[in-house]
């Protein structure tokens, strides 16, 4: 959902909840209001956790040296 769809939650809940003042018959939109912020503050927290997490990887280079010392072998004709 990312972070965008958080804040579009966050926002049609706060308005279904504070700013709308007509009824729909057996629906309470203010629940519903709340119920969309709460959503989209879930998903804010998981974004920001995953982004966290995705950023604190660490990457690890391994080189193998093979140091011969013995001279290289003439070439065969």
């Amino acid at each position: 959902m990312g972070i965008g769809g958080g804040i579009f939650l966050i926002v049609v809940g706060a308005i279904l909840a504070f700013a709308v003042t007509d009824g729909v018959e057996g629906i309470d939109l203010a629940m519903i209001g709340y119920i969309c912020m709460g959503a989209g503050v879930l998903a804010l927290i998981i974004t920001l956790v995953m982004a966290t997490q995705r950023s604190n990887t660490s990457h690890r280079e391994v080189i193998e040296r093979h140091d011969d010392p013995r001279p290289p072998a003439p070439p065969a004709y």
